[in-house]
Parts: C-alpha cells; sequence; structure tokens
C-alpha cells in the first residue's frame, strides 16, 4: 500500500493542489510503459507515439514486471508513476505469446485508474517507411484535427470507448480559438469492422479554393497501424459522475444588485447613503483668516493715518 503524506510546507501544498482534480482540467500528460517483454513493433510504436506526443509524454524505458492493468492489485505501480509524474493517460506495452503486440491505453482520475481498452496491433508501418515533402512535415506541438468514420463508434461499445481514450490521448491543450494555419496535422480513425480500427497520421496541406476558406489536402505521414480490440473495462457509474462533473454543474453564486437586460444587457444599482450636509466639517482656512487679518490691520492704519492728517490740518 502507497505511504500517504501529508505536506509540511507551504510549495508542496500548492503542489499537491495542482495536481488535484478540478473542475476544469489542466492539459492530459501521457505516461509511456514498457512490459516485461516488448516486441520490435511494440517498442516501435511507443517510441512514435512519444515523437507525436513530445512536450506533453513522459516515456521510460525500464521494464515493468508488477504492472497489470487488468488483474487485482497489477495496478498499483500504475497508479504510483501517475502520482509522481502527474499523468492522466497512460500506454502501457507488453508482448506475450498469449496476445502478442498488445497494446493497453488507459485513463486515471485523481491517480486512479479509471477505465482501460487493450488493443493488438497489426499492418503497422513506420514513419521512416513514408516518402513525402519534408517541408509539410507537422510540427511539434502543433493542434491536430481528430477524424472518425464508421457507424461502429457510435454503435459498438467498445469502439466508443476507444473513440473517447484516442481523442484524450491525442487532442492535447483544449483550447478556445484556433488560428487555421497552424493546423498542420490530422489523426484518421477508421473503423473497419466492430472489433478493427485503422488509424493513421496524416499532414495537413492548405491549397487555394478561390474563396476565404482553403482546400485541404491529406498527406500520409505515418505511422499508421491497424488497432484489434481485445479486452476492455469500463468505469462504474458512480466514479463515471463524479469524473464527469464539469463548471456548469456547480450552482453559480447569486450576484446581489445585478439585472440582466435584453435591451441594455448587464445592469447595476449602486446605493448611496444620505448626504448629512450639516455634519459635514469644513475646511480648515487659517491661511484665508491671516490674510484678513492683514487686510484689517492695514484698513485700520490708513484710517488711523488719515485721522492724524486731518487733526495736523485743523491745527
Amino acid at each position: 500500500m502507497m505511504e500517504i503524506r501529508t505536506p509540511k510546507t507551504h510549495k508542496a501544498k500548492r503542489v499537491l493542489e495542482k495536481r488535484a482534480p478540478k473542475l476544469v482540467e489542466n492539459g492530459k500528460k501521457t505516461l509511456i510503459l514498457h512490459g516485461t517483454k516488448t516486441s520490435a513493433t511494440v517498442s516501435s510504436v511507443l517510441m512514435e507515439l512519444y515523437r507525436l506526443k513530445k512536450g506533453g509524454a513522459i516515456k521510460y524505458s525500464r521494464r515493468n514486471a508488477n504492472i497489470r492493468p487488468f488483474e487485482s492489485g497489477g495496478e498499483t505501480s500504475l497508479e504510483f508513476f501517475s502520482q509522481k509524474t502527474d499523468c492522466s493517460i497512460f500506454v502501457y506495452g507488453s508482448h506475450t505469446k498469449k496476445r502478442p503486440d498488445n497494446l493497453v491505453l488507459g485513463r486515471m482520475y485523481d491517480h486512479h485508474v479509471y477505465d482501460l481498452i487493450e488493443v493488438g496491433i497489426e499492418n503497422f508501418k513506420s514513419l521512416l517507411s513514408f516518402s513525402y515533402d519534408k517541408k509539410i512535415a507537422p510540427h511539434e506541438g502543433s493542434k491536430p484535427f481528430i477524424c472518425f468514420t464508421g457507424e461502429g463508434f457510435e454503435n459498438v461499445p467498445e469502439l466508443k470507448q476507444l473513440k473517447e481514450v484516442l481523442t484524450d490521448l491525442f487532442r492535447g491543450e483544449v483550447v478556445e480559438n484556433l488560428n487555421l494555419t497552424g493546423l498542420d496535422r490530422a489523426y484518421v480513425c477508421t473503423a473497419i469492422s466492430p472489433t478493427k480500427v485503422f488509424l493513421t497520421h496524416c499532414a495537413i496541406k492548405l491549397k487555394k479554393s478561390g474563396t476565404i476558406v482553403p482546400r485541404i489536402e491529406l498527406v500520409e505521414v505515418g505511422p499508421s497501424m491497424d488497432l484489434v480490440i481485445r479486452r476492455n473495462r469500463l468505469p462504474n457509474e458512480g466514479l463515471r459522475k463524479e469524473a464527469m462533473k464539469s463548471s456548469k454543474d456547480k450552482p453559480k453564486k447569486k450576484l446581489k444588485n445585478v439585472d440582466q437586460n435584453d435591451v441594455l444587457g448587464k445592469l447595476g444599482r449602486i446605493y448611496i447613503p444620505d448626504q448629512e450636509v450639516g455634519k459635514i466639517p469644513l475646511a480648515d482656512k487659517s491661511k484665508g483668516v491671516k490674510r484678513e487679518r492683514r487686510e484689517g490691520k492695514l484698513k485700520k492704519d490708513k484710517e488711523e493715518g488719515s485721522a492724524s492728517k486731518k487733526l495736523k490740518e485743523s491745527e
């Protein structure tokens, strides 16, 4: 069992608050792990997924014999790595006689396993096997288009789960506004059968169309592979409701003295207390008083001077 440590410093508390589940989540990082045995195909897939997710993924090259996601007790090491790296998505590659070229894709909630889906890799083609103009190569960290074609993604439960996991895996940071010229890659997922999906990575080439919206061409740049669904595990309803809680579900705090008007928009009321003018202290006018005294003294001196002149004249 993992030891629970309480933070003793303000910095540790801030780190734990940053890693805690939120209503508005941060960008999801991907954890890439190797199993006890991996084939050359699985190692290539894990390396190329790391290249596609570079900047948003952490890859461990050591073999992990204690990780068995579908078995009870086999999730402890996986949850430890998730808590250590603050990753909410993981890709675990392994190779056995019973399940060759195997990938386990899963999501975490509060550093505990949320759901799992296991797929087998077939017809894998590496990045190096594609020839194309290097000028249109996708840039690192760019936002992708994600296209799902086929009715199976809406009807088959396993494909619906795979669609959700692949969307979280490839979409990167969630943004509100996006520059069209920054879109240079696309992931195309095609449902071939209820248990098989073709996944490929394409570069987007923008061409003139005579209108404001350019014409888009897709150039396959790899990797590409077939994903065959083997096993899956859905989350229980209680955990699903807790994880799917959004900021809209949180009741809004009522704002006082604020109204909404269809014409004028937001209106606010301002309350001003009664102004008691009689109790307001007057400003200090000491300078003005001194000036009045000086003027009165000069006036008095002038009057006295004129009076003395009149007395002299009368004498």
